[in-house]
């Protein structure tokens, strides 16, 4: 394990690199902003990842157009490329196709129900007709799961003070909860009634491998509470929210989230810049039925 100090220090790098895809990410830059030399960082920062630095950078930034893509359909694909730091879209082509099995321009065309099959099946002309009425069934299911399972409102929610640990992968989910359980016990608000964990989702499994989706997994922390352990501090800022209150089980956690995304899409919101986060106010474990009695917040314009 990293001290605790370096693992601030490259959570301070991920951040950066999260809020600047479309900046001045060389080594250098980065290096100042983690406080290191580059021979430093450049180290640390696989060890911490698994990836390269120039590898997670590229990755993000093909990742951030890929999401353009999706829900940006004025913005040229030339355009993407020289945003983000792609020397031309044939050069963004390049690195999009190696990256999804599919060009930019083929991705901004395919039905919001192919994405997640991208890489696995091409589609030929005469089956648009049959994906697109698979299209408005997943839609239909997804309401309908909604209406079943979750009692959803818009609401003003206020800013969090949040104590977490980085996590990586959907591997290092139980690791992740489980110090921070350690931590809230040290902290000695594990018992509080209104105790509840925290996860925050910097990727969207959408569109980055589950086994590098970033997460930051989390607690609310008073204001005399001491981190350290690999522990850092982050806000979740208040504004306006969709909220869904649900009881499910951890696998269903995948479905209600995709779910919560068309029923907003579906009801004419919009995605406010901020990250999505659940609160999980119990331990499925100790439920008779094995649920999580959890809120899915996502930030709205």
């Amino acid at each position: 394990m990293i001290a605790a100090h370096s693992a601030d220090r490259i959570n301070e790098v991920l951040f950066f690199i999260d809020h600047n895809l479309d900046g001045d990410l060389s080594l250098d830059t980065l290096a100042r902003v983690g406080c290191y030399s580059p021979f430093h960082l450049h180290r640390l920062f696989k060890t911490v990842t698994g990836e390269t630095l120039n590898n997670y950078i590229t990755r993000k930034r093909i990742e951030k157009i890929a999401g353009c893509l999706m829900y940006r359909k004025d913005i040229a694909v030339g355009s993407l490329a020289v945003q983000y730091g792609f020397s031309s879209n044939a050069t963004l082509t390049r690195a999009f196709t190696k990256y999804y099995g599919v060009s930019p321009t083929r991705f901004r065309h395919m039905l919001p129900g192919e994405y997640s099959k991208i890489c696995k099946t091409d589609s030929k002309n005469s089956e648009a007709p049959a994906i697109f009425d698979q299209y408005i069934c997943d839609i239909n299911n997804c309401l309908n799961y909604m209406k079943m399972n979750a009692n959803i409102e818009v609401k003003q929610l206020p800013a969090m003070r949040i104590a977490y640990t980085t996590c990586i992968g959907v591997g290092e989910l139980e690791r992740s909860f489980e110090q921070m359980m350690q931590w809230a016990r040290k902290a000695r608000i594990l018992e509080r009634p209104d105790f509840k964990m925290v996860r925050i989702f910097h990727d969207s499994f959408r569109i980055t491998a589950p086994e590098r989706v970033r997460m930051s997994i989390g607690a609310p922390a008073p204001p005399d509470a001491e981190t350290g352990d690999a522990i850092g501090l982050t806000t979740t800022p208040k504004g306006k929210y969709i909220v869904a209150s649900m009881l499910i089980a951890p696998p269903d956690f995948g479905k209600a989230w995709e779910s919560l995304f068309v029923w907003m899409n579906e009801n004419g919101y919009k995605k406010a810049p901020g990250d999505p986060f659940e609160m999980i106010y119990n331990n499925y474990n100790t439920h008779p039925e094995g649920k999580s009695q959890v809120d899915m917040c996502i930030p709205i314009q």
